[in-house]
């Protein structure tokens, strides 16, 4: 079982696309597996101008925060699966109703 729970707002080393490296970026745990692995939506300062971005900022967390005071953006335009190993921590976690307004439906659907 995941330590991690949908809301929760990590580090981890992601690669956005298909081109680039991965990085450490922030993302938003929209589903925890039972193998430890997580289905996130990357996190990015900027919208994407090629997929669905969802604002957000530091008054959407219900504890802890980004270290930016501007907005930031949930890439929700599709999942990305992040294996335990690439996670490099916890910066927080998100109300509710801010994660509600970046899933596509009911929390019953994240795969």
């Amino acid at each position: 079982m995941s330590r991690f729970v949908p809301g929760d707002v990590i580090l981890a080393r992601i690669r956005v696309g298909e081109k680039g490296e991965p990085k450490v970026r922030p993302a938003v745990v929209i589903h925890a597996g039972d193998s430890g692995c997580l289905h996130v939506f990357p996190v990015s300062s900027t919208p994407s101008r090629d997929m669905p971005s969802v604002p957000f900022g530091l008054e959407d967390f219900q504890e802890g925060g980004l270290d930016i005071m501007d907005v930031s953006y949930a890439l929700t335009g599709g999942t990305v699966r992040v294996a335990p190993r690439d996670v490099a921590g916890k910066k927080g976690k998100l109300a509710p109703g801010a994660l509600e307004a970046m899933l596509p439906g009911p929390r019953s659907e994240v795969p």
